[in-house]
């Protein structure tokens, strides 16, 4: 159900449309005003955790909260909540918009004690969302969805299942039972890195196979995930047909000890991976071979600057739409790092920004690329960024926007 945000909580002020003034026709007898021309507006979806949500992670969210972003100074203006879901701690939207899968991060879905996975039509041009259907993610307490670049499927990795699963999309947007679920094994890694930043006290779960990202290459034609408990990355093929994976010829890779690679990004020409690893807080770069799946690595960087001391956990890592920047987020550290990114794909830190809040985890441009939004977990808060296109650099805008327990954002311009 869409929840309406009452007036006593907040006020939605008067909608500042550009380009709409009156064009006057002059002559003798009269002028009269033409009709104005409709602009999109930019609709961010934002979702975290809820009362309803993993062991031990229960949070303060009510769904997925639905926002008007000011295109001119980043701030996001509430529309509604969609409540009738569970801990949507990821979400994404199809590359038309005109569906929206969301992952539940629970563990009691069905009697496998399994997570599960909500398909939403949305309305293109308001952005309000209308729930599809419900199906089981594969395994326990989902952390990570992404669509195929066939558009055909979804692929979830599943945290505390130990497993990755494909659901096949129906014509509708609708989606199927899973087609596929493999469940990764390996011997137990050490719960931290050897190159941790000193004085880090943080760990990352080793206990066992943690799945915590799942997506293709550009191409289309490799699935990876990151393992973030055996510090591995796991290549597959996917049979479009059938819905199945096949291990590619190297079937996965193995991260330092320790490590817990976490989530990963492509450059536009798919050869360059930008694995960030959780736990000691670094950035692999990477060859990949957009024709075998094969994996070399070029480079360790920091996300942290060499004068940081303490505990700090990396998050979420993205590439600027220039393709110039790399930027990653650290919890308990509470900051973003800018990177420049070289001709070969090397990394050279340029800044380290503060998020202005605590524990933040997920980050997304907005369509435009002049603002980059964090979610931050603990201190129940969006908060956005200004970007400096030309040397990738972020100023604060001083812009919180409340939003119990965020975790994922998902980003749309409306139809006129």
């Amino acid at each position: 159900m869409n929840r309406k945000l009452s007036r006593r909580h907040f006020t939605l002020g008067a909608l500042s449309l550009t380009g709409m003034g009156h064009a006057y026709a002059q002559s003798s007898a009269s002028s009269a005003p033409q009709s104005a021309k409709p602009t999109s507006r930019t609709i961010c979806f934002v979702g975290g955790y809820t009362k309803h949500g993993p062991p031990g992670g229960a949070g303060n969210g009510e769904g997925i909260a639905v926002f008007e972003m000011s295109r001119e100074n980043g701030s996001l203006t509430p529309i509604t909540t969609f409540t009738d879901i569970a801990s949507p701690s990821f979400i994404t939207l199809s590359k038309d918009h005109r569906f929206l899968y969301a992952l539940s991060e629970i563990s009691d879905f069905n009697k496998d004690g399994d997570g599960s996975v909500t398909a939403f039509a949305v309305d293109r041009s308001t952005g309000s969302l209308k729930k599809l259907n419900v199906v089981s993610s594969g395994g326990a307490v989902p952390a990570h969805l992404s669509i195929h670049h066939s558009g055909r499927y979804v692929l979830v990795a599943n945290y505390m299942g130990g497993c990755v699963a494909v659901l096949p999309i129906r014509s509708d947007g609708s989606l199927g039972e899973a087609t596929d679920v493999i469940h990764n094994t390996g011997p137990r890694q050490p719960e931290r890195a050897s190159d941790n930043p000193e004085g880090n006290f943080a760990v990352s779960d080793h206990s066992g196979s943690h799945p915590h990202m799942i997506h293709s290459d550009p191409s289309g034609r490799f699935v990876l995930a990151d393992d973030a408990g055996l510090d591995r990355v796991y290549v597959w093929t996917l049979d479009l047909t059938t819905g199945t994976l096949k291990p590619a010829k190297k079937p996965y890779y193995d991260m330092l000890p320790g490590s817990a690679p976490r989530h990963f990004e492509f450059d536009r020409t798919g050869k360059i991976l930008y694995n960030l690893c959780e736990q000691d807080s670094k950035v692999i770069v990477s060859t990949f071979n957009p024709s075998v799946g094969s994996i070399t690595n070029l480079q360790s960087v920091s996300t942290v600057t060499s004068h940081f001391r303490g505990s700090t956990l990396a998050a979420e890592i993205l590439i600027s739409a220039s393709g110039k920047f790399v930027y990653a987020s650290n919890r308990l550290g509470d900051s973003l790092a800018v990177f420049k990114i070289a001709d070969d794909g090397t990394l050279t830190l340029e800044d380290e920004v503060w998020m202005h809040a605590d524990y933040g985890r997920a980050m997304m441009f907005d369509p435009s690329g002049e603002y980059l939004f964090c979610a931050n977990q603990r201190s129940d808060a969006v908060t956005s960024f200004k970007v400096d296109k030309a040397n990738g650099r972020l100023s604060f805008t001083e812009n919180f926007t409340a939003v119990g327990s965020p975790t994922t954002f998902a980003f749309m311009n409306t139809e006129v």
